[in-house]
């Protein structure tokens, strides 16, 4: 499976689009250096494939994640305590994104309903930064590490 960043956004204030930049420097504990979910400890970061994007036409960015990457459909519903190696950081998994209306009237979209619906299982791993021993950058490769089992 190769799976790739395709896209990092800074978010710097609620109802306010995210900005997109080329490299991102993760906290340990929290999310990425510059962004307003830096400090929170479980919901500091959220990668969403590519592919939920391009199913429902948006760009990165749309749902508000920090890192886009492409190859991973599954994001979403991957196994809490799961790792995934973005470049220079590893993150967390700490459970799905759960889809909300608020995130269709950040987008302008119509029916809010509907919207979130066909996000259910789509909208993106919660994640918290464990390890950051450079920077992630677009390009960078995505490792899935899956997680290590209670001894």
């Amino acid at each position: 499976m190769d799976v790739r960043i395709v896209s990092l956004q800074l978010h710097h204030a609620k109802g306010l689009r995210p900005t997109p930049v080329d490299a991102v420097t993760g906290r340990v504990g929290g999310g990425i250096e510059g962004d307003s979910h830096v400090k929170k400890t479980t919901r500091s970061v959220l990668v969403v494939d590519r592919s939920t994007l391009d199913d429902l036409g948006l760009r990165p960015g749309d749902l508000r994640e920090q890192v886009t990457i492409e190859g991973l459909r599954n994001v979403t519903i991957l196994e809490p305590g799961t790792l995934l190696r973005a470049g220079g950081i590893t993150l967390r998994v700490n459970g799905p994104c759960e889809p909300c209306t608020h995130i269709g009237e950040m987008n302008g979209v119509d029916d809010l309903e509907t919207f979130r619906l066909a996000l259910v299982g789509r909208r993106g791993a919660a994640c918290t930064v464990v390890a950051a021993e450079a920077v992630a950058r677009v390009g960078d490769r995505v490792d899935v590490i899956s997680p290590v089992a209670a001894a």
